[in-house]
């Protein structure tokens, strides 16, 4: 019995280090390892209690019943595991929070990522019918930000008509709404014309969940041609 219980305690005290080790790296607190031993390497932690951060103290997120986690959890990791450990490394990310009710300033939003910090918070509560693509749409903007001499803006822009203007920042803008249109016309949702950045996120996360791609405009092709050729250019075997 003795034994049994040095055992326990050995593993508690084990675990406890590794969530403070990852603490000390990503400077998250309450959160504790939910899964480490992944294919990709990625590390998976979840707010055991509410949390808040930034420079600001403006972005705050929460827990979740059990229930919740373990079942988004199969839908975040098996979306995941479509980057292999090679990619991740390459584009600065490694630690996935899973929490629910994520804001940053007040304003909801479905994930945010860190490259510097290597990390991805997503919300586990965000809308069903977007879930999916939004974990995509947020590993595109750790892409993004590693990369941002590959994805140049200015040679994003030249795709659209000219008259066309993108919005200073995502939240300067009433265009949210992340329905895939019937009519792309250059852009596959409302949310793609706020920023040329969540216009590129918007573009990766319909390819990697497999959109219909016979009628689009000539406008989207260039987009996704554009997606397609600079994503070689990190990784020569990503597959979209």
């Amino acid at each position: 019995m003795n034994i049994i219980r040095i055992i326990v305690l050995s593993l508690f005290v084990f675990t406890q280090s590794q969530a403070d080790t990852i603490y000390n790296l990503i400077k998250i607190p309450n959160l504790e390892i939910y899964n480490l031993n992944t294919s990709n390497k990625l590390r998976y932690l979840y707010a055991k209690q509410p949390f808040t951060i930034g420079v600001d103290k403006n972005i705050n997120c929460y827990n979740s019943e059990k229930k919740v986690l373990d079942e988004k959890y199969k839908i975040i990791k098996e979306n995941l595991d479509r980057y292999d450990q090679k990619f991740l490394k390459k584009i600065n990310l490694k630690y996935i929070v899973l929490c629910e009710d994520l804001s940053i300033s007040k304003i909801n939003t479905a994930g945010i990522p860190d490259n510097i910090m290597k990390t991805l918070i997503l919300d586990v509560k965000f809308d069903e019918s977007y879930f999916e693509r939004v974990i995509h749409h947020e590993v595109f903007h750790i892409i993004n930000d590693s990369f941002k001499e590959i994805f140049d803006q200015k040679i994003w822009n030249n795709f659209n008509v000219e008259e066309f203007k993108y919005a200073k920042c995502s939240t300067c803008t009433d265009k949210l709404g992340l329905d895939t249109y019937s009519n792309t016309s250059g852009f596959f949702t409302e949310y793609s014309k706020s920023t040329a950045s969540e216009d590129m996120a918007e573009v990766f996360s319909h390819l990697m969940t497999g959109s219909d791609l016979k009628n689009i405009d000539p406008i989207l092709e260039q987009k996704i041609q554009f997606i397609r050729t600079n994503l070689l250019k990190i990784d020569q075997n990503f597959i979209l």
